[in-house]
């Protein structure tokens, strides 16, 4: 067994505390991890069983019929799906962690899955973005955690987020990973959120279990009602995401590129602009000077003006793109 103050085996002549030491640290945490989120797919993959099928399409409907068009139909399967299994029908969850825990022979991700037996549900706000977490505020009080974070897609500060959470295995106790369904919800339904946080405060009698299991269905329903699709975008990301695909469409143009990175930009630098059109106009301009799509035999000043735009306008927005890849690279 190598000492932390012997030479390192790799040959680099460093202590091993100063260098493999730390790689296989990481390495043992990656497996760890992997282990656990391999543990919660295979969940998702075997149930329902058939005999639990017709329980979970009753709640389902039941939640449709409710909501009817507000939220869309594979959306409320997904919510009602967790809703099941966390609220409903808990014995299915832990009798999966009974059956894992048997095969299991390493004690780590055993102490894991015991912390694992009675996931709860999280409404927040995202106030920090940090590189593996995001630093989430519980609209129901002063509770902040760490969530662990699914994908590098910029996040905005300030969306609200729902999820069922579940300790990630860590040795740090408020760091959370989502079980299944994690959405994000544009900032401007936060209104809905606060009303709904308002309530809760009525009915301080209730635990937050109880009375979201009581209200779960009108919170969806006045989330679809204040205009809530299931989209990631606020409407008026949607509306610039709008008018650079109309332009390349009549123009015989198309660059997912292009549109991945406006849509990135848009999320994560929430930029303050008055109209839509501005953005769409330096997003084009960007996209050209970048190389996004084939060249177009148009001027800046007729691309400005077929948004509608001034030039400058439209090169404030096309600086503020090339910035932000820059931050990119």
């Amino acid at each position: 067994m190598v000492g932390r103050n012997d030479r390192c085996p790799c040959g680099s002549g460093k202590k091993y505390k100063k260098c493999c030491e730390s790689k296989e640290v990481v390495e043992v945490k990656d497996m760890h991890i992997e282990e656990l989120e391999r543990i919660l797919q295979n969940f998702y993959e075997s149930y329902p069983v058939r005999k639990d099928i017709p329980e979970y399409t009753e709640l389902a409907n039941k939640w449709k019929s409710s909501l009817q068009i507000a939220i869309n139909e594979e959306m409320i399967e997904a919510i009602v799906l967790d809703e099941f299994f966390f609220h409903y029908r808990t014995d299915i969850w832990t009798g999966y962690l009974d059956k894992v825990s048997k095969k299991q022979m390493r004690s780590s991700i055993l102490n894991v899955l015991e912390t694992w037996r009675k996931p709860r549900i999280f409404i927040g706000e995202v106030i920090q973005v940090d590189s593996e977490y995001l630093i989430l505020k519980s609209i129901f009080g002063n509770e902040t955690i760490e969530l662990r974070r699914e994908s590098e897609k910029p996040v905005s500060l300030g969306a609200n987020v729902y999820c069922f959470i579940l300790p990630d295995g860590t040795s740090i106790s408020n760091r959370f990973l989502a079980v299944s369904s994690l959405i994000f919800f544009p900032v401007d339904h936060q209104e809905v959120f606060k009303n709904f946080a308002k309530q809760y405060e009525l009915e301080s009698d209730k635990t937050l279990d109880t009375y979201w299991k009581d209200n779960s269905v009108l919170f969806w329903k006045n989330l679809g009602e204040d205009g809530f699709e299931g989209g990631e975008f606020t409407e008026f990301e949607t509306g610039v995401l709008d008018h650079v695909m109309d332009f390349l469409e009549k123009n015989d143009r198309e660059s997912d590129e292009l549109l991945e990175m406006v849509e990135d930009y848009l999320v994560e630098l929430q930029p303050n602009a008055r109209k839509e059109v501005a953005i769409a106009a330096g997003a084009i301009r960007f996209g050209i000077d970048e190389g996004y799509f084939n060249p177009l035999d148009l001027t800046l000043k007729e691309i400005a003006e077929w948004f509608e735009v001034s030039t400058s306008s439209m090169n404030k927005y096309h600086k503020e793109l090339m910035e932000y890849k820059g931050t990119k690279s």
